[in-house]
This record gives structure tokens, C-alpha cells and sequence, in this order.
């Protein structure tokens, strides 16, 4: 695990990695560096099968969904249990990168039972490019997170991700508590094309923003 602190938090997240990248991946210490000049303190970690791809120097399949929530509510549950009370006051977010965005989206749906009681804890989710379906498979969906979620919930996706672009999103049915941001020209990373005249640092200020924004909505006056 990683934690990236800041002196003065105004809230304070736990962020997932995406199917392909661990946790030290470019984009997921951009993403902690820009959540930090934000004022939020960060906490990164490896799914299992992350730790068993580095132990062992081969590539393994990302585990099956079960053993992704169980994971990522050990970590949550651990993480709060080692923070002092002036965290537990601020507001606390999960999310991710892709697979880690759906992950933390389905701890917090009425789908999910969850094992321990520390998932009350959480005030809402951020999916950095949630993969609304799999590659060149748009038929196949995976809306029931965004649908039924107990806890609201802010996507940062790029205009024309492949997983779930601005066109495609804007005729899916999801809960009212679901807010979707969409980054300029961005791609399922966020990148944008460089005749769009952004960058990929901008695109990752912009979302570490927006989160923030997010975050300020459940502070505890």
C-alpha cells in the first residue's frame, strides 16, 4: 500500500487500480499527486492477483469479482481502524481507475452484502473511466452498480472512451445519484488527442477537481 498524505486534508480517499496497471502505474501516482494538491490524502493498494503478477514475475488475470470486494473492503475496513478521529470527521470517498471505478461502485449498491460494517462509513464513489461495457462488446452492460447505488456517485470519463463514450452514456438509464463529467476528447486513460488542444495533465487536474468538489458536498458542518 501507498498513502500519499497532506498536512491539511479536507477528505481523504482510497483509490483502486484498473485491470492492467498496479498501483504505481503513471496515471495512478498522477492521479494521487493531483488529488493532493487538492487537499486529499490518498491510499493506493494492489488487488491479490497485482502482488502475485510482481512475486512472480508472470501475468495473471485479474481475480474474479468476489475476491475484488472482499479485497477492497478488507482494505477499507483495515485503512479506517489505522486513521485517527479527525479522519473518521472528514469525508471519506472510494473509487478507482476502470475495474477498481467498478469495484468500489458495487461495494456501495444494494447488490452487494457487505461482510463488515465499515462500508457505512463511506459518503460516495469516483470512477476515473468506468467500463460501462467491454472492449467492442457495447451489448454487454454493466449499468446495476449505477443503478442501484446507496451512496452517490461522480464518473470522470473521457468523451470518446471505448468502454463507455459521451454518446453511449448519455442513453443509459442510471440512478439519479450518479453524476457523469466528461473530459474533452479523453480516451478510457483519460488522454486526450492532441489536436484537441488539451493534455493529459489537464484532463487529471480537471477530474482531481471535480472530486474534490464531490468531496466538499459531504463535509460534516
Amino acid at each position: 500500500m501507498i498513502e500519499n498524505k497532506v498536512s491539511q486534508p479536507i477528505a481523504h480517499v482510497v483509490l483502486a487500480h484498473g485491470a492492467g496497471a498496479d498501483m504505481n502505474h503513471e496515471f495512478m501516482e498522477s492521479m494521487a499527486i493531483a488529488l493532493n494538491k487538492q487537499n486529499i490524502s490518498v491510499l493506493r493498494f494492489n488487488f491479490p492477483y497485482m502482488d502475485k503478477r510482481a512475486e512472480l514475475g508472470k501475468k495473471y488475470p485479474p481475480d474474479r469479482m468476489p475476491k475484488l470486494l472482499e479485497c477492497y473492503e478488507q482494505v477499507i475496513e483495515n485503512y479506517l481502524k489505522s486513521i485517527d478521529s479527525d479522519y473518521q470527521e472528514m469525508p471519506f470517498l472510494i473509487g478507482g481507475k476502470s475495474m477498481g471505478s467498478r469495484v468500489a461502485a458495487t461495494l456501495v449498491s444494494s447488490t452487494y452484502e457487505p461482510a463488515m460494517s465499515a462500508l457505512s462509513s463511506i459518503d460516495g464513489v469516483f470512477c476515473l473511466g468506468y467500463p460501462f461495457h467491454p472492449a467492442k462488446k457495447p451489448e454487454k452492460l454493466r449499468l446495476a452498480p449505477l443503478q442501484e447505488n446507496e451512496k452517490p456517485v461522480i464518473i470522470l470519463q473521457g468523451s470518446r472512451d471505448t468502454l463507455g463514450s459521451e454518446d453511449e452514456v448519455g442513453q443509459y438509464s442510471l440512478s439519479s445519484s450518479v453524476q457523469c463529467f466528461f473530459l474533452i476528447d479523453g480516451d478510457h486513460s483519460l488522454k486526450p488527442r492532441v489536436k484537441s488542444g488539451y493534455s493529459l495533465a489537464e484532463h487529471i487536474t480537471t477530474a482531481a477537481k471535480e472530486i474534490a468538489q464531490f468531496a466538499k458536498t459531504f463535509v460534516k458542518h
